[in-house]
């Protein structure tokens, strides 16, 4: 199996077990080798409330650094709020939660967002 293979698997484990409502959203990450994204989601309505990226013209950066990932995190923090939600769930998307998926979520946890 191909590492691509197991983190998707991984994905649908994690997937059958939370879901997002318009109070507590689902945080869903994803990272490629550039950019890192992050979206809250309202699975009952198929929605997507907010969404953050390193391509985010406030955060626009050459480099995917833990650095930057705490910074969309941040961003995603402050979109949250100001749409008054102050809960949320988190979908690591089959990452591993270490590095850049962890840098985001402390990123968001800075704003106040619990997980």
């Amino acid at each position: 199996m191909k590492i691509k293979d197991k983190r998707l698997h991984r994905k649908i484990r994690i997937r059958k077990k939370i879901s997002g409502t318009p109070t507590v959203p689902r945080l869903a990450v994803f990272k490629s080798n550039s950019n890192i994204y992050v979206q809250a989601i309202d699975d009952l309505n198929q929605a997507t409330l907010a969404s953050a990226s390193t391509l985010s013209p406030e955060l626009k950066s050459k480099n995917l650094t833990n650095d930057s990932a705490n910074k969309v995190g941040q961003l995603m923090g402050e979109k949250l709020l100001k749409l008054n939600i102050k809960k949320a769930v988190f979908d690591r998307g089959g990452y591993i939660y270490h590095g850049r998926v962890k840098s985001l979520a402390d990123g968001i946890r800075e704003k106040g967002i619990e997980f």
